[in-house]
């Protein structure tokens, strides 16, 4: 009977044990910054983000918060527009993303597209921030609304989008070949 949910099972359970393992990794990692200010990758994203505000013609500048607030906030264009935290990395959206690329293992690839993968989705973290910004800074009455539900749906949408061309183009190709 669960014979032919076996494959399926196999995937889930592979999803699941990545999943928890590198959660719990990271986990370990912001422990180790508990009081101590923005972790060390939220900075890296923060600064990037600065940059790309500089180039667009913002004056922009990533301000470390009291320690215990574990946050930096974005002084662009002589105002605090938005705040950096730990959720804003994005690092936790590509736990997921690579969890459902690893749950379909297919070699050497797997490792070659997550890599890929992860360059997209900081790119587009790091546009995503900025342009959040810009709206705070420029729009603010739309503010709620990007941070809610526009700028999420890039970085999430972006997220499914490689899942999709993982499964069509690389995790399930070829698959109708071996059965005639």
């Amino acid at each position: 009977m669960f014979q032919d949910f076996k494959p399926v099972l196999k995937i889930l359970l592979r999803f699941v044990l990545i999943y928890v393992a590198l959660v719990l990794g990271y986990q370990f990692y912001l422990n180790g910054f508990r009081n101590q200010g923005i972790d060390t990758v939220s900075e890296w994203v923060g600064n990037q983000v600065v940059f790309c505000q500089n180039q667009a013609g913002f004056a922009s500048q990533l301000i470390p918060g009291k320690p215990e607030e574990e946050t930096a906030w974005f002084h662009v264009g002589g105002k605090y527009v938005s705040r950096m935290v730990e959720g804003c990395n994005a690092v936790s959206v590509i736990i997921l993303f690579l969890s459902f690329v690893f749950a379909f293992y297919k070699g050497f690839k797997t490792f070659v597209f997550a890599f890929a993968g992860i360059i997209f989705l900081h790119l587009m973290n790091v546009l995503r921030i900025t342009g959040l910004n810009i709206v705070l800074l420029k729009h603010p009455q739309y503010g709620k609304i990007a941070h809610d539900y526009f700028f999420p749906a890039i970085i999430y949408g972006s997220v499914v989008l490689l899942w999709l061309i993982w499964v069509k183009f690389f995790a399930l190709k070829n698959l109708g070949d071996e059965n005639p």
